[in-house]
């Protein structure tokens, strides 16, 4: 049995007190996230009773596609696989003659999201990024977009001068639906002087993500743990994400990604660990689902876990198994295998195991079977 430091609080004393209602304190995360043995287990099947409470028993999906419009980047993140220099043998950049294939593509095959982030292109600016936006709803007006992330936000209204907060209200006004919530990693600015010193600040990825809900534009929110961090590093993200939903009610679900450690500079340099283990994964989604209480859906990534650690995940707290994506080159090329393409027909598999309906949604989780 796990207990806390400081309080001497038992994880069953703990589950105990979220079962009778209460939200746990920093404190009590942090022993929840260090749950070993069989505690492990207690934390995922509390967690899945407060999921069967909130999200109810469907297992929901999005019928979506990636489209990553080049992986040419300013920045050199530690953890980043995809990362290419101009002048590399394998840069790519889509031209708009690419772009509207795929996305002609994306229509032909019912989705119903086309998801978009890329590297930052030295030459990107703002009317790069509404650019691509108006060419997805030119070319597909009813398919919902879902692009960029606070740190393309910040570089965009860098480069060409402007406040973020207008940014965001352009790429609104030229068919934003929502917003990735990625490039959080961890909102420990610590931590991301090491592993990403070229990204955004934790308090402007925070005042970013508060501009967008409060211009309507949703977003997710997510973390990348796995790599430097410490248990009180994701107990310190995870509060920041809690508190901006309380504030705001613009996040649309909390996703977890997994480090895909193998082909990245942390890794190579032996500045980070070999990824999170099994047990850190079904710990993060449960714990979420225990803390996030303002959260309805939690999702897990079949991308960064494959399938069987995802199927797990669905029994530990998350009610949701993402999209299936079509191209993905970001995991990829960090070392992730099997991350371009989950088969309806495998979700459903997955699902019936569970004793569960798989329902099949839209980004900002409407039921649509």
């Amino acid at each position: 049995m796990v207990y806390n430091g400081r309080t001497g609080r038992s994880v069953r004393q703990i589950l105990k007190d979220i079962r009778g209602g209460s939200v746990p304190d920093e404190t009590d995360v942090l022993a929840l996230l260090n749950a070993t043995g069989r505690d492990t287990w207690d934390v995922a099947s509390a967690a899945d009773i407060i999921r069967e409470e909130k999200a109810g028993d469907d297992i929901t999906w999005v019928r979506n596609q990636n489209i990553n419009v080049t992986n040419i980047c300013i920045n050199s993140c530690g953890f980043c696989g995809f990362c290419r220099k101009p002048g590399d043998p394998d840069t790519y950049f889509f031209d708009d003659e690419t772009l509207r294939r795929k996305v002609r593509e994306a229509e032909a095959r019912r989705v119903t999201e086309i998801c978009t982030v890329s590297g930052l292109h030295p030459d990107f600016n703002a009317d790069s990024y509404l650019s691509l936006i108006r060419l997805i709803r030119d070319e597909a007006p009813e398919i919902h977009i879902h692009a960029s992330n606070p740190m393309e936000v910040y570089y965009a209204a860098k480069q060409s001068g402007i406040p973020t907060e207008e940014m965001l209200t352009r790429m609104k006004e030229a068919g934003l639906g929502s917003m990735c919530g990625t490039a959080a990693e961890i909102l420990v600015d610590d931590i991301r002087k090491k592993i990403c010193p070229g990204k955004i600040s934790t308090g402007e990825w925070i005042r970013i993500i508060k501009e967008a809900h409060n211009l309507g534009i949703q977003t997710t929110a997510t973390i990348m743990y796995g790599s430097i961090e410490r248990p009180e590093d994701i107990v310190a993200h995870l509060k920041i994400i809690r508190d901006i939903q309380e504030e705001t009610g613009g996040f649309t679900e909390f996703v977890p990604l997994s480090y895909i450690h193998g082909h990245t500079p942390l890794f190579r340099q032996g500045l980070s660990r070999a990824g999170a283990t099994g047990r850190n994964d079904i710990l993060i989604t449960a714990v979420a689902r225990l803390y996030l209480d303002n959260f309805t859906n939690i999702q897990t990534s079949w991308v960064k876990y494959g399938t069987k650690v995802a199927q797990l995940c669905l029994i530990s707290g998350a009610n949701d198994i993402g999209g299936t994506v079509y191209e993905e080159s970001i995991s990829k090329s960090a070392g992730g295998k099997d991350t371009e393409f989950l088969d309806p027909v495998e979700m459903e598999r997955m699902s019936e195991d569970l004793g569960r309906r798989l329902v099949r949604r839209n980004t900002l989780y409407q039921k649509l079977d």
